[in-house]
C-alpha cells in the first residue's frame, strides 16, 4: 500500500495558550435560528419549542433581538462579505411575509452579502402558505429545504409530524413554482420500516422534480421522547438494505452524493452547509445558535442561551460579548476540522488542513498512515479523500483524530 510521503518529524504538543498563524481567513456565512414549531417532534434534539401564541408581538420581540444581536456581533467580522445565510429552526415558515421582509431588510442594511449569496429557509409541509412563500422569495430568499421525512402516512404518524403525504406533495408542488433550488428532507430506517416503502418514499420525491435531496437514518438522540420511549426500528440487516436502496436509486436518477447524506443534481449542491464541512467560518444569531470564527492568531466559538425568553434578555442586557465565546484550544482543532471535513464524499485539498486550523499537516501524520493503513482513508493527487469503508465507518475514521 502507499503512503503519502510526510516527512518525519515529531507532532507537536501544543497548549491551548498558544496563538495560531493563519494568514487567509475563511469564506465566512450566517446561520439564523428561529426556535418555534407547531409541535415538538419525538425523535427532534434542534432547539425548537412548541409555539404557544401566533401574535405578532412575540415574532417582533424576537426579529428586533436577532437585530440587536448581529449588531452586537459586527465588530467580530469587520471588513468581512457574507457568502451564504441559513435560516433554521424550528419551523421558519411561521415568520410572517411581513417578518421575513423586516428580517432581510434589515440583515442587508448591516452585512455586505455577496451578490449571489445562497438564502437558505427551512419549511415543514403543515405550515404552508402559497402567499407566503412568494412573499420569501420576494423578501430575497432563494433556496427552500423542505422537512417531507416520509410519505407514508403510518410513519408520519409515529414520528410526530403535523402533515400527511399528500400535503408533502403539494408543498413540494407549491415550493417549485416559485424557487428553482428546492431541498427535501428524507428520513429513513423509521419504526418498523420496510425496503420497499422506503423504495416508494424515494422514488415519489424524485418524481417530485427537487434538485436536492438530504436522505438520513432515524437516530435515536439523548433529550428526547423517543429515547426514553424507544421505537422499534428495523434490525441493522434491513438498515443496510434499506439505505443501498436509496442510494442506488439515488445514482440511477442523476444525484451525486456529495456529503455522507447529501445528493444532488448538477450546480445544486447546498453551498451553505459545504461552508461548514470545509471548515469554514459561520456566525450565528438567534436562541441557541453557534457561531465560529477565525481569527490570524485564534479560532473561536460562540454560543446563544437556548430558551428564547432567556435568549431575548440575554441581548437586550448586551451581555453576550464577554460571557458566550471561548477559543478553541489547538489540541480540539484537528478533531474539529476532521469531524467536518470527512463527511465529504470526494476528500478535501491537502493544504487546506493548515490554511483552515493554522497547524501543520504533520502534526496528523500519525493519524493519517493509521487510517490509511486501515483503509479507511486515501492521500492522492494532493487530496485527502476517505474510502467507501471509510464512509460506512465514518465514525471509526474521525476516531483516529481524536
Amino acid at each position: 500500500m502507499k503512503y503519502f510521503p510526510i516527512e518525519a518529524e515529531p507532532i507537536q504538543s501544543f497548549q491551548s495558550k498558544d496563538e495560531l498563524n493563519i494568514s487567509v481567513l475563511p469564506p465566512l456565512s450566517l446561520y439564523i435560528h428561529y426556535p418555534w414549531c407547531l409541535k415538538k417532534c419525538p425523535y427532534c434534539d434542534f432547539n425548537s419549542h412548541a409555539i404557544k401564541s401566533t401574535d405578532n408581538y412575540e415574532e417582533k420581540i424576537y426579529l428586533e433581538s436577532l437585530i440587536l444581536d448581529l449588531q452586537q456581533q459586527l465588530p467580530l467580522i469587520w471588513g468581512r462579505t457574507i457568502n451564504t445565510i441559513f435560516i433554521g429552526g424550528g419551523t421558519p415558515n411561521l415568520i410572517s411575509a411581513q417578518g421575513m421582509h423586516y428580517l432581510l431588510n434589515k440583515l442587508r442594511a448591516l452585512l455586505p452579502l455577496q451578490p449571489d449569496a445562497e438564502i437558505t429557509m427551512e419549511a415543514n409541509p403543515g405550515a404552508v402558505s402559497e402567499e407566503n412563500f412568494q412573499a420569501y422569495y420576494d423578501a430575497g430568499i432563494n433556496r427552500v429545504s423542505i422537512g417531507i421525512q416520509s410519505l407514508n402516512n403510518h410513519h408520519l404518524q409515529a414520528l410526530g409530524r403535523i402533515h400527511d403525504k399528500n400535503e408533502a406533495l403539494h408543498t413540494l408542488d407549491i415550493v417549485q413554482t416559485i424557487f428553482n433550488n428546492v431541498n427535501a428532507d428524507l428520513m429513513y430506517g423509521l419504526p418498523q420500516q420496510t425496503v420497499e416503502e422506503a423504495q416508494y418514499d424515494i422514488a415519489k420525491i424524485i418524481q417530485s422534480g427537487v434538485p436536492h435531496i438530504s436522505a438520513y437514518q432515524l437516530t435515536i438522540e439523548p433529550n428526547t421522547w423517543f429515547y426514553h420511549h424507544p421505537p422499534r426500528i428495523p434490525s441493522e440487516e434491513n438498515l443496510t438494505d434499506i439505505e443501498e436502496t436509496i442510494h442506488n436509486i439515488l445514482k440511477e436518477h442523476g444525484y451525486n452524493r456529495y456529503e455522507i447524506s447529501a445528493f444532488a443534481q448538477e450546480k445544486h449542491q447546498c453551498q451553505h452547509n459545504l461552508n461548514y464541512w470545509y471548515f469554514g467560518d459561520y456566525l450565528g444569531i438567534g436562541a441557541g445558535a453557534h457561531g465560529k470564527l477565525t481569527f490570524h492568531n485564534k479560532i473561536i466559538r460562540t454560543q446563544h442561551k437556548k430558551n428564547p425568553k432567556d435568549y431575548i434578555d440575554s441581548i437586550q442586557k448586551k451581555d453576550f460579548m464577554s460571557k458566550f465565546q471561548i477559543n478553541i484550544p489547538k489540541e480540539d482543532l484537528t478533531a474539529e476540522f476532521m469531524i467536518n471535513a470527512l463527511r465529504l464524499i470526494n476528500g478535501f485539498d491537502i493544504n487546506l488542513y493548515e490554511q483552515r486550523t493554522g497547524l501543520k499537516l504533520t502534526s496528523i501524520q500519525q493519524s493519517l498512515l493509521l487510517a490509511q493503513s486501515k483503509n479507511l482513508l486515501i492521500i492522492k493527487e494532493n487530496k485527502i479523500k476517505p474510502t467507501p469503508l471509510g464512509i460506512n465507518f465514518l465514525n471509526n475514521l474521525i476516531e483516529l483524530f481524536l
